[in-house]
């Protein structure tokens, strides 16, 4: 819970930062208000660490790029249109933005850009209560028109003005309220969250890349489960993600499966908290998180009602990478993001089948192969997908995972695994063979290959031979 004594010092402490000391000098000496505003002020009140300074202020663009040149080692007007003002002062990268009283067409996400005469005008134009709030300096004055700290307090997500035009101006902010959810641990306001739903289908004048991108920021935080009840809830997610709502399938009275949709979230819950084990300090691994949630995205066009009740979802896993791909795709996701994500989902099943009973060396070899460099990514999301409340079986699973990570690091030590390729390069194939360049060179590299990961290094005399009666079979 916010103690106001102690959020009051940290914002006494924010205004003594030396960037915001320089600038806080540099505006007053030129007869210009400055303040400190948005996340850094909320931040400050709620003990959290912040990264980003942002500054409003009563000075035009010109006025800003005036006064801050004398104090910053560096200085850009990419912005200047919408009144921001970039620079680098004392080492730390801040922006610095006119007042602002923007207007929107409804229609795009694009404002009328209109420079305001008043704090309390600026902050009324943004996002969420919480966001709305500015630490004036040199003053060292809190403003909040919109009752910020009270919903800080409160631990709510609310528009500074009725929600339906908050979100009709920028529909954007929709999907910022599931990520403040889940980044601060916040409730989305009752009225705030049904204008959500009324209003989600304007979601659809946003681009893919920034709805790609705020998506990318929820699976960043430490508890995206929050952001993500917080969308289905909502109907939201219909607009950008179907998938995720589509695991709550209907209940049949005389066939039972675990919830895929309950089941999928505590799998993103247990790799995240696998992540933090297993990589300490590491960045978020948003591929990872993504595969997580989306591992079981198969399994409702999969899924078969079997007699006697048995539910199966044969082959959910090579549907579900698809299905995943195409999502990722639309969203405009990097290649790189789209096929981990994908990958992950293709294999997560593989494991299942060494539990059952311990693999051949070939086989852990082509599970390594296979994998590649999502080996380390391929383990979390497997010893996370285990929720069975059966703890007798929950320990058999651990066991064997720990068995295979262990055979691994056996084979690696041994075989140079992480760089599997047959004994003999196609060069050596053609002299050998005494064939061209061609289809069969290839057909020989795979025979060469599959004879690595079956039977591991045979060194080039036996490889040679082996691959010499290879070919005479063929003839």
């Amino acid at each position: 819970m916010l103690n106001m004594a102690d959020g009051l010092a940290r914002l006494g402490a924010l205004a003594e930062n030396p960037v915001v000391r320089t600038l806080a000098e540099a505006f007053d000496e030129a007869g210009f208000e400055l303040a400190v505003v948005g996340g850094p002020v909320r931040d400050a009140l709620l003990g959290r660490q912040t990264h980003d300074l942002d500054f409003t202020t009563n000075a035009s663009p010109d006025e800003i790029l005036a006064i801050v040149k004398p104090v910053a080692s560096a200085h850009w007007d990419i912005g200047r249109a919408f009144g921001t003002i970039g620079a680098r002062v004392q080492g730390e990268q801040v922006e610095i933005t006119t007042y602002r009283a923007d207007s929107y067409d409804g229609v795009t996400r694009k404002p009328t850009v209109e420079f305001g005469d008043s704090i309390d005008g600026d902050l009324v134009r943004r996002d969420f209560t919480v966001n709305a709030m500015a630490l004036q300096v040199p003053a060292v004055k809190l403003v909040d028109p919109t009752g910020g700290v009270e919903d800080l307090v409160g631990g709510v997500l609310r528009t500074p003005t009725d929600p339906r035009v908050s979100f009709g101006d920028d529909p954007l902010r929709m999907l910022r309220a599931a990520r403040f959810s889940a980044q601060l641990g916040f409730t989305v306001e009752e009225d705030t969250a049904r204008a959500i739903t009324e209003l989600r289908e304007t979601l659809k004048i946003v681009s893919p890349e920034r709805v790609q991108s705020e998506l990318v920021r929820l699976m960043q935080t430490d508890d995206p489960v929050r952001g993500i009840r917080a969308l289905v809830e909502t109907g939201l997610i219909e607009e950008f993600l179907p998938e995720v709502s589509a695991l709550k399938l209907e209940v049949d009275e005389h066939h039972h499966h675990k919830d895929v949709y309950e089941h999928s979230l505590t799998v993103l819950s247990q790799a995240i908290a696998l992540e933090h084990a297993r990589n300490p300090g590491a960045a978020p691994d948003v591929p990872l998180r993504i595969a997580a949630l989306l591992h079981d995205i198969g399994k409702p066009r999969t899924r078969k009602l079997e007699p006697g009740g048995a539910v199966t979802f044969h082959h959910h896993d090579v549907v579900g990478a698809r299905m995943a791909r195409k999502r990722l795709q639309a969203l405009r996701f990097d290649t790189a993001t789209t096929d981990a994500v994908a990958t992950l989902i293709e294999l997560h099943l593989r494991f299942f089948g060494y539990a059952e009973g311990a693999w051949t060396d070939a086989a852990v070899r082509r599970y390594v192969r296979d994998a590649g460099d999502l080996l380390e990514r391929l383990h979390i999301l497997t010893r996370a997908d285990v929720t069975t409340r059966n703890k007798r079986k929950a320990a058999r699973l651990a066991a064997a995972y720990d068995d295979i990570e262990s055979r691994i690091a056996a084979l690696r030590e041994q075989e140079e695994l992480d760089a599997i390729r047959p004994e003999l390069d196609g060069n050596r194939i053609q002299e050998v063979l005494g064939i061209k360049p061609g289809r069969e060179v290839g057909e020989a590299y795979r025979f060469l290959l599959d004879l690595r990961l079956d039977e591991g290094v045979l060194g080039e005399d036996v490889a040679e031979q082996r691959l010499r009666d290879w070919w005479a079979s063929r003839a």
